[in-house]
């Protein structure tokens, strides 16, 4: 089940970390998922598998520091492990879905981890049900494990064989790694919606949802898997099968606007160079007269500083996140989410006191953060606040992952930017174009579908559901 948003709580499914041949593989894993935990605060897991090909699991709900202790990784010995870290949307929460997904089989056990989202999903779940599988969790995830084992014609090949056509029958976005006693297999969508990343580290390699977690280890970036691709990596070193001969580059554009680190780099673009020059683009499209440009923290301080660049004015630290938040919880009453944004967010009064401050952001969602930070700004003594969008307008659901899932969740579904700007209590409101979302990237091409509604993949059943829910 699709959750309730609040305007600052967009949230991505997950991360996805695997070891292939380096001693003490479950510890390495360890921090590579806490270099990730952005992506998924919900829960998290490891699965290691040791020479003898003897699984191990460790998993449980909440951050990566509180799952996990020097007892638990002890236990998950041997020199290959795959982890991850979640947030629910496709399949909602619960312990069962907690990835990664561990698979018992007389051809050999086998583990996985997901991000992504498949959108015929419903239709694949029953035609496996119909065919006598029994799901153990609701998530999306665990079909492509019964598609594995189930459609392969061939039982006596190798592995790779029914993974391809496994693969084959997805529709969606997703970077899958897939461990067996002797190797992982790093799988991305043909479109390119979800970043993958291989890396070196020692006599083995690591692969990662994103670059930040090769820093922390001192693993040196190798290359990307490229959508369609399977990477084997095993004593073999890497070897690559392309499961699809149609391929995209559709990554998603929300990677670089607002999810994932701005220290890593997606496809070769570093995400805090790309919201810096989005935040310059930002400026010519959008100038205003003012005093000083303020960011909110923490990933539109890129485009802040661009901006800030861009137009000569200061950049200013007018809004201050309290860093030891930690997970964000529903709040019960409308007075406590009041002061759950104070928790996280104070304006600095002597910086915008008497000023006209440029507000940057990377996205409007509901609206209801953004009115709250201006409301805040004005009570610290702005004189103007004109709030600058790094971002076209939320017009469209996402069905690939990202928990915006029904039209009434997106404020720009239903009002234009002039009725956007009065309903925060804004002077002036304008966002980014789409276009300026590729020329910051120096991409033809990338998803932007909940801005432009244009979608990269079939849906199925994703736009039926959305427009029932409209109608309801």
């Amino acid at each position: 089940m699709m959750r309730q948003i609040t305007d600052r709580e967009l949230h991505e499914e997950c991360g996805v970390f695997g070891v292939f041949g380096v001693a003490d593989a479950a510890s390495l894993a360890y921090y590579g998922l806490h270099a990730l935990q952005h992506r998924g605060q919900e829960g998290c897991g490891i699965v290691s598998v040791d020479r003898d090909g003897v699984f191990r699991r460790e998993k449980g709900p909440g951050l990566v520091t509180e799952v996990f202790n020097e007892d638990r990784l002890s236990a998950l010995r041997g020199q290959t492990a795959i982890g991850h870290v979640r947030y629910s949307t496709a399949g909602g929460g619960g312990s069962e879905n907690i990835q990664p997904f561990l698979f018992r089989h007389n051809t050999g056990d086998f583990a996985l981890a997901h991000n992504g989202n498949l959108v015929n999903s419903a239709q694949l779940r029953r035609y496996l049900e119909n065919k006598g599988s029994l799901f153990q969790s609701t998530s999306d995830s665990e079909i492509l494990a019964h598609l594995i084992k189930k459609e392969t014609k061939y039982h006596d090949r190798p592995r790779i064989y029914a993974i391809v056509d496994a693969l084959n029958m997805l529709e969606g976005a997703f970077a899958f790694l897939i461990m067996t006693a002797n190797r992982i297999y790093a799988c991305r969508d043909k479109y390119g919606l979800r970043p993958l990343s291989i890396g070196r580290l020692g006599d083995g390699y690591v692969v990662s949802s994103e670059t930040c977690a090769f820093d922390v280890l001192g693993a040196q970036f190798v290359r990307d898997v490229e959508p369609g691709e399977i990477v084997t990596i095993d004593d073999h070193g890497l070897r690559s099968c392309d499961y699809s001969m149609y391929k995209r580059r559709e990554m998603c554009s929300m990677e670089y606007i607002y999810f994932a680190r701005p220290d890593s780099d997606i496809e070769g673009c570093n995400v805090h160079a790309y919201r810096k020059e989005s935040g310059k683009l930002l400026w010519r499209e959008a100038p205003v007269e003012a005093d000083i440009v303020v960011g909110v923290p923490d990933s539109s301080l890129s485009a802040a500083m661009g901006y800030a660049e861009a137009s000569g004015l200061p950049y200013e630290m007018g809004l201050i996140k309290n860093k030891y938040i930690g997970r964000t919880f529903i709040q019960p009453s409308q007075a406590m989410r009041e002061k759950g944004v104070r928790m996280k967010l104070s304006a600095v009064r002597t910086i915008v006191r008497g000023k006209r401050v440029v507000l940057v952001d990377d996205s409007i969602v509901r609206g209801t953060t953004s009115r709250r930070i201006v409301m805040m700004l004005r009570e610290a003594g702005a004189t103007e606040v004109h709030v600058r969008i790094a971002s076209p307008p939320m017009t469209n659901p996402c069905f690939y992952g990202v928990d915006t899932s029904t039209y009434d969740e997106l404020i720009s579904a239903h009002k234009n930017p002039a009725e956007v700007c009065r309903e925060i209590g804004a002077d002036t409101l304008a966002f980014l174009s789409s276009e300026a979302l590729l020329q910051a990237g120096n991409r033809s091409e990338l998803c932007m579908a909940c801005f432009t509604g244009r979608y990269p993949t079939t849906l199925y059943q994703a736009v039926e559901q959305a427009n029932k829910k409209i109608n309801e």
